[in-house]
């Protein structure tokens, strides 16, 4: 079975013109069309498949401060609150809560890289407790093991994948934007050298502003435009079990396996960072660039298959704007799940927690995780074309900060005061080297 995903309503007729158009149903992109609703704008979204389909369902629903990168963690603080009010404007439930996240470790490498990270927090004034052997032990006494020590950080939480993006899109519809699924973009009219339009399978939608939240299809999607956006995709599989387990943490991570408690009372497992590299032509092409990233991170990854081929995501080639592109034959992305992932990971939950012994495999995924060389978004408007707003290459970190990314991009495309400092993640950077600036955490 694929990852749970509730549904939402498509709106019948297309608009001939919209103050913005946004590209992508994930969660960053809809809620970027949330707030650009919220603030009066006529905002149509268009999706080439369905609502948060892709990695905006198939990640683990963690929404965290707890260990981001220092460039991302006033965002992150900043979506935790986003969070916290969407149910508050709307009525609509993502199933957010702050439950808190549990760390634990048997690593003294890792524990003080946690406690400089807490150092780190203090300084910015998020709260992160360090726990003691004896603390980690007791309150991870649902694993029956002693534990050197670990990290609770109490204002972090999750949602729920399976409902977020669907529950923001019927928001959007509430305040009057529009919502298409089954309607993919081809690309950007220009007129006089800025965005003048939308084209879509379905008609041309007249706009000033066009915001792509692409998710792993951002960097193809670019190309055709002459943009140059550095991009790679990671494949990561992971399960779910049902429910029956009691006693346990809402979410718990540890080196070999971090489990995640899901609306429906089962759980989300998960290895961290563990994935697949699915060789593509877009690959080969931004190598160079990738190299740290891969050189920090390739005990968690291994060499992949022809997946990427066949999902056409990460394609060089240019497509024409009256004819189908790679995005309508491939409208979701569902790659095979590695099954011997599944297999480690499901005997791994086992072992840290015996109490899983009473549920079963009640689905398994596996989704394309979008990453820049930095490890940090691209987020901006590009100058070459002006109204053409990017947004993409979240490194798997989309769902938690997808709030705050939407604010963001609703506020560069109004003029407003951004929520955070825009500066660290205008994809201008990917100009210049990226070398020695891949994310810490």
């Amino acid at each position: 079975m694929p990852a749970p995903l509730d549904r939402v309503d498509t709106t019948p007729e297309l608009p001939a013109a919209a103050d913005a158009v946004v590209i992508g149903g994930g969660i960053v992109g809809i809620f970027a069309a949330y707030y650009l609703a919220r603030r009066g704008l006529k905002v149509v979204l268009v999706e080439k498949g369905l609502v948060g389909a892709e990695q905006s369902s198939r990640n683990w629903g963690w929404c965290r401060q707890q260990n981001r990168d220092a460039r991302e963690l006033p965002m992150s603080t900043k979506s935790l609150d986003l969070w916290e009010r969407f149910f508050a404007e709307t009525g609509e439930d993502t199933g957010f809560r702050r439950c808190g996240l549990f760390y634990l470790s048997n690593s003294d490498e890792e524990l003080a890289g946690w406690a400089r990270w807490r150092d780190f927090a203090r300084s910015v004034g998020v709260t992160t407790h360090m726990l003691s052997g004896a603390e980690a032990t007791e309150r991870g006494r649902a694993t029956g093991a002693s534990w050197k020590g670990g990290v609770f950080s109490p204002t972090d939480g999750t949602a729920d994948p399976a409902r977020a993006a669907p529950a923001v899109a019927r928001a959007i519809l509430k305040l009057g934007g529009t919502v298409h699924q089954s309607c993919a973009a081809r690309g950007i009219a220009i007129e006089g050298g800025r965005v003048a339009g939308v084209v879509t399978e379905h008609g041309t939608i007249r706009t000033k502003i066009a915001i792509l939240a692409g998710g792993a299809w951002a960097s193809s999607f670019c190309r055709q435009l002459g943009i140059r956006f550095p991009q790679a995709s990671i494949r990561s599989s992971i399960l779910s079990v049902s429910p029956g387990a009691s006693g346990l943490p809402d979410a718990l991570h540890t080196s070999a396996v971090s489990v995640t408690r899901r609306s429906d009372g089962g759980y989300t497992l998960a290895i961290s960072g563990r994935g697949r590299v699915d060789p593509t032509a877009q690959q080969f092409r931004f190598a160079r660039e990738f190299l740290p990233m891969f050189a920090r991170r390739w005990r968690s990854l291994a060499p992949g298959g022809l997946e990427g081929f066949r999902s056409g995501h990460e394609s060089l080639a240019r497509w024409r704007l009256d004819r189908p592109t790679p995005m309508e034959r491939m409208r979701i992305l569902d790659p095979a799940i590695n099954q011997a992932t599944i297999r480690l990971t499901h005997a791994r939950a086992l072992e840290l927690l015996p109490a899983l012994k009473k549920t079963g495999i009640s689905a398994a995924w596996a989704g394309y995780i979008d990453s820049t060389p930095d490890g940090v978004p691209g987020i901006g408007e590009i100058a070459s074309l002006p109204g053409f707003i990017l947004a993409a290459g979240f490194s798997g970190h989309g769902f938690g900060i997808g709030p705050g990314a939407g604010h963001l991009i609703a506020d560069i495309a109004t003029g407003d005061e951004p929520i955070v400092d825009p500066r660290p993640y205008h994809p201008d950077r990917f100009g210049k080297s990226a070398w020695g600036k891949v994310a810490d955490f």
